[in-house]
């Protein structure tokens, strides 16, 4: 897994281009402020131990987001990290559970749109703790 932290002042996304044909159809984008946004690259070894990769995962994003002192967190698949990339299968399931174990952890949590290339935009400010990079 490889694992790009950024705590945000503001982040959007539209939708430009669907690039799995079984994503689901979204034409709309969203907006959210004081957001933790983690861009995720789950890798082919991530595979061999569901359970582990997922405790990881929320572990770093609940730190990360209680370092920036937000509660909001936002999943994004960017598979650009890492020349290993693990099934859109596994990794769809990944972010619906790690989405539900953080809204379970009293946090807000988000994914944009799996399968889409997306335009972004970000505004993040400049301090150590915003920007966080994890490999595991």
């Amino acid at each position: 897994m490889k694992l790009l932290m950024m705590y945000t002042q503001n982040f959007s996304y539209f939708p430009r281009l669907k690039n799995l044909d079984e994503a689901k159809e979204i034409n709309e984008g969203q907006n959210f402020q004081d957001a933790l946004v983690a861009f995720i690259h789950a890798e082919e070894a991530d595979e061999e131990d569901f359970k582990k990769t997922e405790t990881k995962l929320v572990k770093n994003l609940k730190w990360a987001a209680k370092k920036n002192n937000t509660n909001r967190v936002i999943l994004h698949s960017f598979a650009h990290l890492s020349d290993s990339k693990a099934s859109p299968e596994f990794t769809q399931e990944l972010f619906d559970k790690t989405e539900a174990k953080m809204k379970n952890a009293d946090y807000e949590a988000f994914q944009t749109p799996f399968g889409y290339f997306l335009d972004i935009s970000l505004d993040a400010p400049g301090y150590s703790l915003a920007r966080i990079f994890k490999s595991f």
